[in-house]
């Protein structure tokens, strides 16, 4: 059976510009990624990762080429258009979690379903629902910081499956985690794979490369191996 792309980067150039420097950030980058690919992304600090997982997530756009995101160039999007694919087809999970820490764990999940207007009563149940997949029911009305570490990324992975997208962008999400609650969050991000979702992992541990269907390294802003 034909695989089916769901991401694709055209000859993607990225500058950016630093006083009178212009600095090249990405220098012709070409990615196809499948759906249900898990693809690893993996470079040095610096190397244009994060840079790649902004473009690919619709948080910016590309100086020269062009992003596709289920056969869609997001290239020439307006603002609010790209602000529903971001709510709707991606979800990000970050390595420093950005809860709202004001917000309980389930009041977070529930929180990017607001802006999509569905119900309270339908939030709280979806939300119910997620909590229960990525175990954590018992800490339903617990704060970020009555949580641990892990239990906290877990909110973020749930925060991120909440509007049930197809990508799951995820940025260094065991760079803060101890190596066994690490491993607990590449099992659950494995797991969402077999489920069906495209998961697209940016880190430097060169350790997680053996979970990946696909890998790209990244230095100095281009591709050298994919």
């Amino acid at each position: 059976m034909k695989k089916e792309k769901i991401i694709e980067l055209k000859n993607i150039e990225k500058y950016y510009k630093m006083g009178s420097s212009v600095i090249k950030a990405l220098d012709k980058i070409n990615i196809s990624i499948n759906r249900k690919d898990f693809v690893v992304i993996v470079g040095p600090s610096g190397s244009g990762k994060s840079t790649i997982m902004n473009l690919i997530g619709a948080l910016d756009l590309a100086s020269k080429g062009d992003v596709f995101l289920d056969g869609q160039n997001i290239e020439y999007l307006s603002e609010s258009e790209l602000a529903q694919i971001r709510g709707k087809k991606i979800g990000f999970i970050f390595q420093t979690f950005n809860l709202i820490p004001t917000l309980t764990a389930i009041e977070n999940i529930a929180l990017p379903m607001i802006f999509h207007g569905i119900p309270k009563e339908t939030r709280i149940e979806i939300a119910e629902k997620i909590l229960k997949d990525v175990k954590l029911t018992h800490r339903r009305n617990h704060f970020p910081n009555e949580l641990s570490g892990g239990e906290r990324q877990r909110v973020a992975i749930g925060r991120a499956l909440a509007n049930d997208p197809e990508v799951i962008l995820a940025d260094e999400p065991t760079g803060n985690l101890d190596h066994k609650t690490g491993l607990e969050i590449i099992k659950l991000l494995l797991k969402l794979n077999k489920k069906g979702k495209t998961i697209i992992l940016v880190t430097h541990d060169l350790k997680l490369l053996k979970y990946a269907k696909k890998v790209l390294k990244i230095e100095d802003g281009r591709i050298i191996d994919q």
